[in-house]
């Protein structure tokens, strides 16, 4: 916390300085605000976790993986920021009501939803093990993150600036062969946040998709090194993987107070791949 005081007192020492009154009045500022983020553990969601952080929020840091959550709070908490970790399977729906709630009281407020968490997973239809891929894949990156959003609604709703990003993938936009359980749940995301748009976009709770396309991660690490240029240097036009705070980034671009118009936008984060044509 004593970093957050430090830059809350020189933001203000700036402005008596200079002694100019702001010409514009939305707040391009996450402090002090509850965030929960799914997947936190490793990756782009340890990325927003550090970046929300940073950014004066309070995160609730949840992740399958205890021993990820913990080391994600110290980094956090070593950095001044203020975090709180929860071992959470967005896949249990018992767990869904108990954790929002758990993290809503802790904070004493929900602001912002990150729904991140998601598994690699793949197989051709006539595969022995596709429906048990199918059902994983869809409990865990759709059903989840709509009954994340639920469960959230009624502190969503007392927010001045609710927000909801949810992490789907270039698949949802496009496809690879054999890979119909990861594809179908996130163009299945996709239309999850267009229609909840719709739907709370008047109560001032805005929900927005990020599609990253081929980016560092713990899904990507068993991709080797060779295979990654050779696919960045023929598909993407900045010609290489994204790194996880690119994705952080503009997850926090789309949960500020000042995004209050922008509602039920799918926004390619992929370096150009989606527009490539050969």
């Amino acid at each position: 916390m004593y970093r957050y005081f430090i830059k809350k007192y020189l933001r203000k020492s700036i402005n008596r300085e200079s002694n100019m009154p702001r010409l514009s009045k939305l707040i391009r500022s996450v402090e002090g605000r509850g965030v929960l983020i799914t997947g936190a553990g490793s990756g782009m969601g340890r990325a927003t976790a550090h970046l929300f952080a940073d950014e004066g929020a309070l995160v609730a840091v949840t992740d399958r993986n205890e021993s990820a959550v913990e080391e994600v709070v110290k980094e956090i908490t070593a950095a001044g920021g203020t975090a709180k970790g929860w071992v959470f399977d967005v896949s249990d729906a018992q767990m869904i009501e108990t954790v929002v709630n758990q993290v809503a009281e802790e904070f004493g407020r929900l602001d912002i939803i990150v729904n991140n968490a998601g598994i690699a997973t793949g197989g051709a239809l006539d595969s022995s093990r596709f429906e048990e891929r199918w059902e994983k894949a869809m409990s865990i990156m759709l059903t989840g993150p709509a009954r994340i959003v639920r469960a959230a609604l009624p502190h969503l709703r007392k927010s001045d600036a609710g927000r909801v990003v949810n992490i789907a993938s270039t698949e949802a936009l496009g496809a690879t062969p054999k890979g119909a359980p990861y594809a179908a749940s996130k163009t299945g995301l996709v239309g999850l946040t267009r229609s909840l748009a719709v739907e709370f976009g008047k109560e001032g709770i805005t929900v927005n998709c990020i599609c990253p396309g081929a980016v560092h991660t713990g899904l990507t690490k068993v991709i080797p090194e060779e295979n990654k240029q050779i696919f960045s240097r023929r598909r993407v036009p900045v010609g290489r993987y994204g790194d996880p705070e690119e994705i952080a980034q503009m997850t926090l671009s789309l949960c500020l107070p000042a995004a209050s118009y922008v509602n039920g936008v799918v926004l390619p984060v992929d370096g150009g791949l989606t527009i490539k044509n050969a």
